[in-house]
């Protein structure tokens, strides 16, 4: 006989529903910063920027022509060039197999789209980076398409621009992506001999050789709110140099404070501003000549 006798119970079931509640797709979008949530229509509005923080979600490369160039203006140059394997480099796969990866994911060639195009009706020559390409690092190709840019300004006594992001030099070329920066930095030099005007746009993040060349050496430099500005990353430095870093050091902000680039400014203000200093400069070489 059991110690113990539970009594039978009947339990009611609940019928799973037959049908789901269908949410469609492509209606908002979750801030990566602070996780609020968007109609993706006013987030597409506000150029991907999250009207609560303010956080500035990353563009493409050929998103940035079209958000800072007149309609249908640019024309691409030297699409062509691409890069090869002069030190036969692998790591986790073949440097050549790591480039179709990304040419394929990215639909380019290299990390950096050049040209030429006009703001508000004014010419330049423009070389824009692209991040989602091996993280916008800078090989033989780059430093080549980047400075063929700047000889195009040259060449047409037009003023040059550069938006910037990257992670710094390729580790697959090795030395030969560390000679991009002189190369670059030359041209740059040739350009203030030659009077050209030359602006640099830096976006999250531009660091390592890319920061500590072309980007840094522009006659104004203008900055995204809250984007990553340095040469190494604060923790590199903090080991290196034992001292605690001030808050917020990097960022864009700190770095106007400190005086190293002009002015921070928000992408919808972007094109205007860039076009106001355009403006300016033509008017200074109208008046010189």
């Amino acid at each position: 006989m059991p110690w113990f006798k539970r009594n039978k119970q009947n339990f009611s079931t609940i019928r799973s529903p037959k049908s789901k509640l269908a949410i469609p797709g492509g209606l908002v979008h979750k801030c990566s910063k602070c996780f609020s949530v968007n109609y993706i229509k006013d987030y597409e509005t506000n150029y991907r920027v999250c009207p609560r923080c303010n956080y500035h979600e990353r563009l493409d490369a050929w998103e940035r022509i079209a958000m800072l160039t007149d309609k249908d203006s640019f024309q691409e140059c030297d699409s062509d060039l691409r890069s090869g394997d002069p030190l036969k480099f692998e790591d986790r796969k073949k440097y050549p197999e790591r480039l179709e990866e990304y040419q394929k994911k990215t639909g380019m060639n290299e990390a950096v789209v050049t040209g030429c195009a006009t703001v508000e009706g004014h010419p330049l020559s423009l070389a824009v980076m692209e991040a989602n390409f091996i993280m916008g690092s800078m090989g033989s190709v780059v430093g080549e398409k980047v400075t063929r840019s700047m000889e195009k300004g040259i060449e047409k006594n037009i003023p040059v621009v550069t938006v910037c992001v990257s992670g710094g030099a390729r580790m697959m070329e090795g030395i030969l992506s560390l000679m991009q920066m002189a190369k670059t930095s030359i041209l740059v030099a040739e350009m203030d001999a030659k009077g050209i005007p030359y602006i640099t746009i830096l976006t999250h993040p531009t660091t390592a050789g890319v920061m500590a060349s072309f980007a840094s050496l522009g006659d104004v430099i203008i900055a995204e709110p809250g984007c990553m500005v340095g040469f190494a990353g604060p923790r590199v430095i903090e080991q290196t140099i034992r001292q605690v870093l001030p808050k917020g050091f990097q960022t864009a902000e700190f770095v106007e404070k400190h005086g190293f680039i002009d002015c921070v400014v928000h992408r919808r203000e972007l094109k205007t501003t860039l076009a106001r200093f355009l403006r300016y400069f033509h008017d200074v070489d109208a008046a010189a000549s």
